[in-house]
């Protein structure tokens, strides 16, 4: 590789909330895999474009864990994310055992069960939003503060069986371990959030009920290698995917449909009609967070007459690759009657995303309500004006201010 200070160093600065930073578009015209420096300093391959990235998704060749995790590329002081994980002889195997555990609690039978109460919780953050309006017309309602972060918290600690009353707890916890700004704020909030799964597991193994952490509860009673500490991160793990991803996209959804009032007058005239379309759209063009997802090399490998190095470390930008112009056209462009609409938005192969199916059901039912109950809902301030969270991995809006 070469030497730090002449590679580009992630995160690179980008226009507005919408819009990617434009040195993605001229890094993908190099066609190889791109040699950049992390924010932690370190060196790693930057992926931007769509056939690389479905590739390396795809390839066993690539994985989460590194032969030697203490000279591994390190990404940021983020508790996710951040560094090797896993065990590198055994990583496949951890990775089919993980799904294993996983399908029942987000099968379609189970899916289409909670759709409904995903229903019953966007109606009554809508009714909240209303209400909020009602008391101060004068004053616009935080779309993010009332919808986008608690619709996904509440969604997952249902999935989860984590109690109501700790929502607000556990969501802080997430951010904070999400954080690249924080030092040692961000592991220390990982290791409270998997002390907090150990005693909900507890509560799980005297009082079962229908929900994930008591099925791995069940799974580690009858496989004593499935040890506690593997558990209590895997379920930290669901509740921090499950619910950051899916709050920046309900944001980042309503910000693209309301950006051109003609788009969002077309989509209130029919959006449960146009709703499955229009979240495709919004998932191409929403990526989580700026840096891309991390990938180590387990052999050397040829990637277009680059070899990427056993132990190398690749950040898959899907970001980049779902506006790569040799696939998609008029890439930049959000045009929810795409097709097809073939994103990388919960990646490839093996390692496709177990919650796309959630993620979905959330987006669909929370923008169609929200455009059917509110057809004339707009911005109270321009898009420029919107703040991304600062230090944040998974990214996201710090409010969304509306009016209608």
């Amino acid at each position: 590789m070469t030497t730090t200070e002449s590679r580009p160093r992630l995160p690179f600065q980008r226009p507005n909330v919408m819009d990617i930073a434009p040195l993605f578009e001229v890094l993908r015209r190099e066609a190889a895999p791109v040699e950049v420096t992390t924010p932690a300093g370190d060196p790693a391959w930057l992926i931007t474009r769509f056939e690389q990235a479905r590739m390396i998704f795809g390839d066993p060749r690539f994985g989460r864990s590194h032969p030697a995790p203490e000279q591994a590329s390190k990404i940021s002081d983020a508790a996710v994310l951040s560094g090797p994980s896993g065990d590198f002889d055994r990583e496949q195997e951890e990775h089919s055992r993980m799904r294993r555990l996983l399908v029942p609690a987000f099968s379609a039978s189970r899916m289409r069960k909670l759709s409904d109460h995903v229903q019953e919780l966007v109606d009554a953050r809508i009714e909240e939003m209303t209400a909020e309006h009602d008391a101060h017309p004068d004053q616009p309602v935080d779309l993010h503060a009332l919808l986008s972060l608690p619709l996904p918290v509440l969604v997952i600690c249902e999935l989860l069986g984590v109690p109501y009353e700790d929502r607000d707890y556990f969501h802080d916890l997430s951010t904070r371990l999400g954080r690249m700004d924080i030092g040692a704020g961000a592991e220390a909030a990982s290791e409270e959030l998997r002390a907090y799964m150990g005693r909900l597991a507890d509560q799980k193994r005297a009082d079962p009920q229908a929900d994930v952490v008591s099925d791995l509860v069940k799974a580690q009673a009858e496989d004593p290698s499935f040890s506690e500490d593997e558990m209590t991160r895997l379920a930290a793990g669901l509740l921090f995917a499950g619910h950051e991803t899916t709050m920046t996209r309900i944001d980042m959804g309503t910000v693209f449909l309301l950006s051109d009032l003609e788009r969002r007058d077309r989509f209130a005239a029919d959006p449960e009609g146009q709703a499955q379309a229009t979240v495709e759209e919004v998932l191409r063009l929403t990526a989580s967070g700026s840096l891309g997802l991390l990938r180590y090399a387990r052999e050397d490998v040829e990637v277009e007459g680059v070899t990427i190095k056993r132990g190398d470390c690749v950040l898959l930008s899907t970001g980049a690759a779902n506006r790569d112009p040799s696939v998609f056209t008029d890439p930049e462009e959000f045009d929810p009657a795409r097709s097809p609409n073939i994103h990388l938005a919960f990646g490839h192969g093996v390692h496709f995303c177990i919650g796309a199916s959630l993620a979905r059901t959330e987006l669909k039912i929370a923008l169609s309500t929200l455009f059917r109950r509110f057809p004339t809902l707009r911005l109270a301030v321009a898009p420029d004006d919107l703040e991304i969270r600062p230090g944040s991995l998974a990214g996201g809006l710090v409010s969304l201010p509306v009016t209608w």
